[in-house]
């Protein structure tokens, strides 16, 4: 019997999708899966143990805020930037670096 992966796996095979230079929401990750659970999602970035094979940095809030990260905010900014991810008053252009899932 295969064994089903767990919320948090689904969350990084949707999120190993994201290229560099774009990021994606919260809520498109769980819309994806098919649920409300943009929390759980946040939940499942905070323990990524694949790093920086999973991207969680390129994770934010639906409104363009960069959103919390691990091991800080500023060091989640340092790594999109390394990108080319231009962030303006900690918000992130969504029209311009929105992956589209």
């Amino acid at each position: 019997m295969l064994k089903q992966k767990s919320f948090n796996e689904r969350c990084y095979n949707i999120l190993r999708k994201v290229p560099k230079g774009k990021v994606v929401t919260y809520k498109q990750i769980a819309e994806k899966l098919g649920t409300k659970a943009y929390r759980a999602v946040g939940n499942a970035m905070n323990k990524n143990p694949h790093a920086p094979i999973v991207p969680c940095h390129r994770v934010i809030n639906s409104d363009g805020k960069v959103g919390g990260f691990a091991s800080g905010t500023q060091n989640k900014i340092k790594m999109l930037k390394k990108e080319g991810i231009k962030i303006t008053n900690g918000k992130i252009d969504i029209d311009k670096f929105l992956y589209k899932l």
